[in-house]
């Protein structure tokens, strides 16, 4: 099977705001060519040794294979979050024309 060209990768915030910014940044510095905010979800968790409930927005952001590695990194870097979800899911099929457009509209690695 083929390596993935386009590649979903996700985390979450607390706040719609944080969510927003978040996408805009890493859209803005076209380390990803869209971002997707979905939310409010319910989030049940472990945290400093504690249960934990609350909500929270997730942010789906599309990616180039190239790019994946840095976005996750500047993700850790502006979250307002010490530990934040950053997971990352290959995309197994889309159309030429949509991977085109993410590995174009994404940068290059440095």
């Amino acid at each position: 099977m083929p390596a993935a060209r386009i590649w979903a990768v996700t985390s979450t915030t607390a706040t719609e705001a944080d969510a927003r910014s978040l996408a805009r940044v890493i859209v803005t510095e076209k380390l990803a060519a869209g971002a997707e905010i979905t939310g409010p979800a319910i989030s049940v968790f472990w945290h400093l040794g504690e249960l934990g409930e609350g909500t929270e927005w997730r942010v789906t952001l599309r990616t180039s294979a190239g790019a994946r590695d840095r976005l996750a990194a500047r993700i850790v870097e502006i979250h307002p979050w010490d530990s934040p979800e950053v997971s990352a899911t290959p995309v197994d099929w889309c159309s030429d024309s949509y991977a085109e457009w993410v590995e174009r509209t994404t940068v290059a690695p440095e």
